[in-house]
């Protein structure tokens, strides 16, 4: 059980909050509502603030995105691939959880099983949050508090969450769940609330409470604001390309990870224009593609893989290939580890650095604070980059990708984190942009209601198949 009574602290206010065994919450809010401050308030257990009466059971886990992108750290401090000559695959999955015989069925629901002896960094981005559910979960707790735990996992994995989720909640376990989306609402959920202003504003059983919360978060308006007008004077690289000569073309591509193979023999060409959706189960190599355009895979050089018309390994420049490129990722996102500032990370997409090492211009100065402002930011170009929400370091991670308006834009599940009403007014941007041919777009997503009539051509990876 957990018993919240007049909270005043870090960002939000709960008025009243009971929540208890064997019920399963949800609490919706828009980005900048507070929702996503309500997970690190439990887990931290802050009891530092203003309170009549604050309660959380020891035996509780918290499973949140700041959690996640510690462990990744901790897992970078310990990479010994430079003193093993071959890349080193982190730690074990199983190391992470608890009495994994008593819990196999929960990590077969999971579907879970054929990861557990690999290293954490050959997970998938959903893997590694399936993981980080699991060790929560095989711990023994008897409450578990998660935020968004259904972005980065494929809708197969939603499904096999959610059916963990009611066998868990039948047993007995509270269960909190904080989203952006009204339609994330799972099945098995109980009691909603609905964080507005700061405020957990209403709560109460769902059949009784829902209406009130649709309406809401449907009220919400969008926090980005651009429009293909203002991108086209901004583009930065003029560079010409033959109409003939793709932008990405890959023959009999291959990837892994020392022996495990990601994918083998994929084809692909990417055309001026020809916007492509990429889908497929988590682990089916989405974001290792990614990777080996962007040049960030080891064995991209050994691919034979044309950018702009230029063979990969032939002594090209990769600062030539950069240039053309703007790039949101969770990898992306991930490596965001060192200091900066909100203005800093949206410089750096002229760079084409994570970080900024170079001084910009008044120019590109203004430039970044235009950004800001359209994503409804301008009061924090100061603000570290690490102290914001996840949502709005990934709002920052668009504008980033955005700045110099590329020829090809690689978006990698750019819309985790955001709720529905900046999800919809990002993939509206994105319509606008291929309709006015400002960008190439190449969109990796799980998410159904992204698939837009823009994209030209649909990759299913996991089955090497193209639906054109």
């Amino acid at each position: 059980m957990i018993r919240i009574r007049n909270f005043n602290g870090h960002g939000i206010t709960i008025p009243h909050l009971l929540a208890s065994a064997g019920q399963g919450w949800c609490l919706i809010g828009t980005n900048d509502s507070g929702v996503d401050r309500f997970c690190d308030v439990i887990g931290q257990r802050r009891a530092d603030s203003d309170f009549e009466e604050f309660f959380i059971p020891e035996t509780t886990g918290v499973f949140t995105f700041n959690q996640q992108q510690t462990l990744f750290e901790e897992e970078l401090r310990k990479d010994d691939t430079d003193f093993m000559g071959r890349l080193d695959p982190g730690t074990p999955a199983a190391a992470f959880l608890s009495d994994i015989e008593q819990h196999l069925d929960l990590v077969e629901a999971c579907n879970m099983t054929a990861s557990l002896h690999k290293g954490y960094r050959q997970l998938s981005s959903g893997q590694s949050r399936k993981l980080c559910l699991l060790r929560e979960i095989t711990r023994g707790v008897s409450c578990l508090v998660v935020q968004n735990p259904y972005e980065g996992v494929d809708p197969q994995s939603c499904r096999d969450l959610n059916n963990m989720f009611l066998a868990l909640r039948e047993k007995g376990m509270l269960l909190i769940m904080t989203l952006n989306n009204i339609g994330d609402i799972p099945f098995w959920c109980t009691h909603v609330g609905a964080f507005t202003d700061g405020t957990l504003s209403t709560q109460g059983p769902r059949e009784e409470v829902l209406p009130q919360v649709e309406q809401l978060v449907a009220s919400a308006l969008p926090t980005i604001a651009v429009s293909t007008a203002e991108m086209e004077g901004e583009r930065l690289h003029q560079d010409t390309f033959h109409e003939e000569v793709p932008l990405v073309k890959l023959c009999k591509g291959f990837a892994g990870y020392g022996e495990q193979t990601v994918f083998s023999g994929l084809d692909i060409s990417i055309s001026e224009g020809q916007h492509t959706l990429v889908t497929g189960p988590n682990g089916s190599g989405k974001s290792t593609l990614v990777q080996l355009i962007t040049g960030d895979h080891p064995l991209c050089y050994r691919n034979d893989l044309k950018m702009f018309g230029i063979q990969r390994g032939s002594g090209e420049s990769i600062w030539d290939i950069k240039r053309n490129l703007g790039v949101v990722s969770p990898d992306l996102h991930r490596n965001h580890y060192i200091p900066g500032s909100s203005q800093h990370v949206v410089l750096s997409g002229l760079f084409d650095s994570i970080g900024l090492y170079q001084k910009p211009n008044e120019a590109q100065q203004q430039l970044a604070s235009q950004w800001l402002h359209r994503l409804g930011m301008a009061d924090r170009v100061r603000q570290p980059f690490r102290r914001l929400t996840y949502a709005q370091q990934r709002l920052l991670l668009i504008a980033r990708a955005l700045i110099k308006v590329p020829r090809l834009l690689l978006l990698d599940e750019p819309t985790q984190g955001l709720d529905q009403t900046n999800r919809t007014s990002l993939l509206d941007l994105l319509e606008d942009v291929a309709a006015e041919q400002l960008c190439t777009i190449l969109y990796v997503s799980h998410r159904e209601d992204e698939y837009r009539p823009f994209f030209r051509q649909h990759l299913v990876m996991g089955q090497e198949r193209r639906v054109e």
